[in-house]
């Protein structure tokens, strides 16, 4: 049976990729501030490596592979992120890695996996079962497979952003992160733990792919057909079996937002922090948006997922053609 990772293991991982993930900045905006009567600091994990927080867990759990593990390879598979932050990491590494990607994932994201010298296997999301596709070619080629959540390594990395973010903003009155398979809030609630264990941590995930708010509130994982989102980052169809086990012992609150709140936060990224985001990595400030009238004057921290996206997409959504 897997180990259920734990904030020792979030340290551990700290030590394993400092030097090789960056410590993104934290950054504030006076404007938004100003407008949610809050103080906000936003994590932006859209800085980071290949451009989004996939690369700690990533690089955390293929540094630990075996002299054996690495002559083979990795397999993984992902929408996009998870993707090009294993063939990131294998390049650094020094290791081959195949990639079962979605057909319609975003252009972007599959030309940097392969830039990366990720070899990339498509599939259609709404037919056929990425899992069941990685877990083939792992058996196929004795290569290791590292699914995008649910795995310790994983986690443990993921678990790292919020680390650094306590270690410079100190206590969090709230914490909000972007939800999909879990991973990254799983990690964040380890972190949380240790290190503010008064923080309201709440998780956000697309109203049209609620399964972990589902999961949580039923205590037994719910599994949903493929949503229709833009938040390409967050459509997964059920939570990781780890990640539900960490969150149901940390009891997180999960919200969910609209794609339009999404595309609203898009803007106020743009207009006030100039910074590109992804849908799924504005999550956390759409559903803050929508919560700041329970947090009067709060210290609340956001933590930003990504920021890959095509900059055509971005002009559309962000100039409202689309």
């Amino acid at each position: 049976m897997t180990a259920v990772p734990t904030y020792d293991d979030v340290a551990a991982a700290a030590l394993r990729i400092a030097g090789h993930a960056h410590r993104t900045p934290v950054m504030r905006s006076r404007q938004i501030n100003e407008q949610l009567g809050l103080d906000v600091v936003f994590k932006c994990e859209n800085l980071q490596r290949m451009g989004a927080f996939k690369f700690r867990g990533a690089y955390n759990a293929l540094s630990r592979f075996t002299p054996e593990q690495r002559a083979a390879g990795v397999v993984a598979y992902s929408s996009g992120n998870h993707a090009q932050a294993v063939a990131l990491a294998a390049r650094l590494l020094d290791m081959p890695a195949t990639i079962v990607m979605p057909h319609d994932a975003p252009t972007a994201k599959v030309a940097a996996t392969k830039g990366y010298g990720g070899q990339v296997v498509t599939y259609d999301r709404y037919r056929e079962d990425r899992e069941e596709i990685g877990r083939a070619l792992s058996e196929e080629r004795g290569l290791t497979l590292i699914p995008p959540y649910d795995h310790p390594d994983i986690i443990a990395g993921q678990g790292t952003a919020a680390k650094e973010l306590f270690e410079e903003t100190g206590g969090l009155d709230a914490l909000f992160v972007p939800l999909g398979g879990g991973g990254l809030l799983s990690g964040t609630a380890l972190s949380a733990g240790a290190l503010a264990p008064g923080c309201r941590l709440v998780g956000v995930e697309p109203a049209a792919g609620n399964d972990a708010q589902r999961s949580l509130a039923e205590g037994r994982i719910v599994h949903i057909d493929t949503p229709q989102t833009i938040a390409d980052g967050a459509q997964t169809q059920h939570i990781g079996a780890l990640p539900f086990e960490i969150l149901t012992r940390a009891k997180p609150e999960v919200v969910t937002v609209a794609d339009d709140e999404l595309v609203a936060s898009m803007r106020l990224f743009a207009t006030y922090l100039k910074l590109v985001v992804e849908p799924t990595g504005c999550l956390g400030l759409a559903a803050l948006r929508n919560l700041a009238d329970e947090l009067p004057g709060a210290r609340v921290g956001v933590i930003v997922s990504g920021g890959n996206i095509d900059l055509a997409r971005f002009a559309q959504l962000v100039l409202g053609n689309g």
